[in-house]
């Protein structure tokens, strides 16, 4: 549920059931902010009284006073049962690498907050508001990038967030790295003492694999939509036919994800004059451009199980032990990954199919024995290359991916003296699949560049359909025709993160 209240801007109110991908890219955008509602807020009592009320009746609960993986056969005694759990942080902040961007780092904070107020992890109800200041106030905690294997949860990524609650790590504010106390102190809000089991809620869970797979997942429907809108281009400047997205022969191999793309293509293309139908020009065109509702359609498809996966997993309890309704604590397996690590894999693949037959498009707008057009749509082939080397550029991205889209959830190494003995390693997934997105958007903005400089050269504008001419605009705004050869490398790269950020047609 949304409604409008804090600073002006709308609130997302994180009830642990509605929560959508849609709603983080609000929350990550910084347009909206976040909430509690009452109902979770009593569901968060009730569940950190059945905590206490275990421990007051002497129970051995894991996690809670016992040491945690191979170490949970040792108990711990009361007095050290905070230490417990500020030992817990401080030992597994260990990630390495980049720190990751500071919308991943606003996703996973929302998505752990959401997983937190769902009232089975036995939190105190001050620990997750500061987790929901933090978010509202912009206080984003410095996450190193690698360091999970995606069971036990996101174990050093996580901690690198929690331990910023107890005023120490790092974390960025306005701007500035600063250490964690400092941090908060100048955001107004103050750190938590963490008692029992409250690290261990923190931190085990699958929210980094997730927190990249959403930010990821929303950037991936806008490579979509682009890549539609590109082959729409490309199909403009060759005299595509179209024939071959008619609602009636598409019907006869009824996946919608094949009509919703032959229809979304069929409306950009309405009104031009450059498209043709069978036997016009030619009774059908090359596999790139003819299949493009079979193959484009494929990637939606696993898009939308992906979408799926993920809207369950961030309504989902991911940690361990879980505070069930009915007083008992029990020790399962919800930190493992390996739902959002298949998805994820999946997604690299749907998402490196995009770009493969984008690049094959390419090479029939830049190769005058294909197109005939211009050799490399070079105004004056031989004293220029024209866009002979942007295609080098897009075959070079699409190979990366090939070795990218390798999937990392076959592999497992055991962990914790073989206590954890088979990991899911989705955050490694996550991360890949991030970065194959981020290479198609470059892909298919050299195959937009490329069919927006054939068309530049057949004087074709005023023949386009409305909408693809619109869409013509914007990227002739970032990176015009050549009228001799240039360097375009970097309006190359701002195109594609245009493709990342913005909508088609938006």
């Amino acid at each position: 549920m949304s409604n409008s209240g804090i600073a002006g801007l709308d609130v997302v109110e994180l009830d642990g059931v509605t929560l959508d991908r849609h709603k983080v890219e609000r929350i990550v955008r910084g347009t909206a902010k976040v909430s509690i509602p009452e109902e979770n807020r009593l569901k968060v009592r009730a569940s950190r009284n059945r905590i206490e009320k275990q421990l007051n009746d002497g129970k051995i609960l894991y996690g809670v006073n016992t040491g945690f993986g191979k170490l949970s056969d040792i108990e711990i005694e009361p007095d050290d049962i905070e230490k417990l759990q500020l030992n817990l942080l401080r030992a597994d902040a260990v990630g390495v690498g980049e720190p990751l961007p500071t919308p991943v780092v606003r996703a996973m904070m929302t998505l752990r907050a959401n997983a937190l107020v769902r009232g089975f992890s036995g939190i105190r109800e001050e620990t997750v508001q500061l987790l929901v200041d933090m978010i509202n106030e912009g206080v984003h905690p410095v996450v190193p990038s690698k360091g999970s294997v995606g069971a036990s949860g996101d174990l050093a990524p996580l901690s690198h967030i929690a331990i910023v609650l107890v005023g120490e790590g790092k974390a960025e504010y306005k701007g500035e790295i600063l250490p964690g106390g400092e941090a908060l102190k100048r955001a107004g809000l103050e750190a938590v003492t963490l008692q029992a089991k409250e690290g261990l809620a923190l931190i085990n869970g699958t929210q980094c694999m997730s927190g990249v797979g959403v930010v990821a997942l929303n950037e991936a429907e806008r490579v979509g939509l682009a890549a539609d809108m590109a082959a729409c281009l490309t199909m403009e400047a060759l005299h595509g036919v179209i024939s071959a997205f008619d609602s009636e022969l598409l019907a006869v191999r009824p996946h919608p994800e094949l009509e919703f793309v032959a229809s979304r293509m069929r409306k950009w293309l309405e009104g031009s004059e450059r498209i043709t139908r069978q036997g016009e020009i030619r009774i059908q065109d090359a596999y790139s451009i003819r299949c493009i509702p079979q193959v484009h359609g494929a990637s939606w498809q696993a898009f939308n199980y992906v979408d799926e996966r993920l809207r369950v997993e961030m309504n989902s309890t991911t940690d361990n032990p879980i505070v069930l309704e009915n007083g008992e604590v029990i020790s399962g397996g919800h930190f493992h990954g390996q739902p959002i690590a298949l998805s994820m894999d999946f997604l690299k693949v749907a998402a490196a199919e995009w770009a493969n037959i984008s690049e094959r498009r390419t090479e029939r707008l830049v190769n005058p024995q294909l197109s005939g057009l211009s050799p490399f749509l070079a105004p004056d082939p031989g004293l220029e290359c024209g866009l002979m080397v942007a295609q080098y550029a897009a075959a070079a991205l699409v190979s990366e991916n090939k070795v990218l889209a390798h999937p990392a959830s076959v592999d497992s190494i055991p962990t914790s003296a073989n206590q954890e003995d088979h990991v899911s390693m989705g955050t490694i997934g996550s991360r890949q699949a991030r970065e194959i997105i981020h290479n198609s958007a470059r892909v298919i903005a050299i195959e937009m560049i490329c069919a927006s400089q054939a068309i530049y050269l057949e004087k074709a504008e005023s023949q386009l359909a409305p909408s693809t001419r619109e869409y013509l605009e914007k990227v002739r705004a970032i990176c015009p025709p050549l009228e001799s050869d240039r360097a375009i490398s970097d309006q190359m790269e701002e195109l594609a993160q245009f493709i990342l950020r913005e909508d088609v047609l938006k």
